[in-house]
């Protein structure tokens, strides 16, 4: 008998009284396979040491087994890996795709130059794309989608594009968030964010649609299209409080990483929150239930959305149709604008 360490397929199909096709479609783990079967199969497998050539199963499928996931950020931002709603969005897209038995390679929008599909579909360095954030250009997007690049965005779903966009229902989050300050009495309202974004741009318009069913105009002079980071929402309020006075109550920012920034910007100045400004944030991340005050903000579900993606995408590398999908999304009240 063979050595357990040259034991091949077929060898491993003979010890389980299988078929060589059967053994291995239960060590991928295909749902074709009664899970009894797998689960016997894979356990022969693991006591005789025997493990598939990944890169031959790759050859013979045609498949990598990897899927990108391109952080597309807008040129000229501070915004990188590092803010933590991304951090977490990248994290949950991992466990999704591990779930299904893929390896995640993370890149991003400027490291893959403006050819997505040559980069990373005709060079075999992934069998699709994940990309987060639609950013203020779908260009490279909708380019790789018409070269055939199987892909997925994280974004507005409502938007109208060639391709799958997942992503929270943003004017809802919009509204809500300024609602619950005109409701809590706040009426002078910042939107600290870039509008010119697509997600942005949709929560602006919950913050305008709130000021309209309210019977609320909404000051222009309020609206601060700055960078997605806590030191640009920082910098704002400073320089708008230096040159105006407190010349607005509340706060719709466009992230907690932004509403992290405002915060700061007026406790230095010690103005009370939410007595003189209240903020509301969007995403929910980690740190926001432990700053003080504890940040009122819109939750997003990362990791639904994170499986939904993975699910769109599967549907296009097994040639199935795949649609875009809106992720609800939920008000969590804390203390900056109770």
């Amino acid at each position: 008998m063979k050595s357990e360490r040259n034991l091949t397929l077929s060898d491993l199909a003979r010890i389980a009284g299988v078929s060589t096709s059967t053994a291995s479609r239960a060590l991928n783990d295909n749902p074709v396979i009664k899970q009894s079967t797998r689960e016997r199969i894979q356990a022969l497998a693991k006591e005789h040491n025997f493990s598939i050539n990944a890169a031959a199963s790759r050859l013979r499928t045609q498949r990598t087994n990897v899927v990108a996931v391109i952080l597309n950020l807008i040129e000229h931002t501070e915004q990188s890996i590092n803010d933590p709603f991304l951090l977490k969005v990248v994290g949950d897209l991992n466990q999704a795709l591990n779930d299904k038995g893929y390896e995640l390679l993370l890149s991003n929008s400027f490291m893959a130059t403006d050819d997505w599909y040559n980069y990373f579909i005709n060079s075999r360095r992934a069998d699709g794309l994940i990309v987060v954030g639609q950013g203020k250009s779908e260009q490279k997007a909708i380019d790789a989608a018409k070269a055939g690049a199987p892909l997925v965005v994280w974004g507005d779903p409502n938007s109208q594009s060639g391709y799958p966009i997942i992503g929270s229902n943003n004017r809802l989050g919009g509204k809500l968030a300024t609602q619950h300050l005109i409701e809590s009495g706040h009426k002078r309202l910042v939107f600290l964010g870039d509008t010119g974004h697509a997600e942005m741009g949709e929560r602006y318009a919950g913050y305008v649609e709130a000021h309209n069913e309210a019977g609320l105009e909404h000051d222009t002079a309020l609206i601060f299209p700055i960078d997605l980071t806590s030191q640009a929402a920082y910098n704002k309020i400073n320089e708008t409080i230096l040159q105006h006075g407190l010349n607005f109550d509340g706060i719709v920012a466009c992230s907690d990483m932004v509403a992290l920034g405002a915060l700061k910007a007026l406790k230095e100045r010690y103005i009370a929150i939410p007595g003189e400004v209240g903020i509301v944030g969007f995403d929910d991340i980690a740190m926001a239930e432990l700053l003080h005050p504890a940040l009122t903000t819109i939750r997003q579900n990362t990791r639904e959305a994170a499986s939904v993606m993975v699910t769109q995408l599967l549907n296009q590398l097994n040639g199935k149709p795949a649609f875009s999908e809106v992720i609800d999304i939920e008000l969590i009240v804390r203390k900056s604008a109770s």
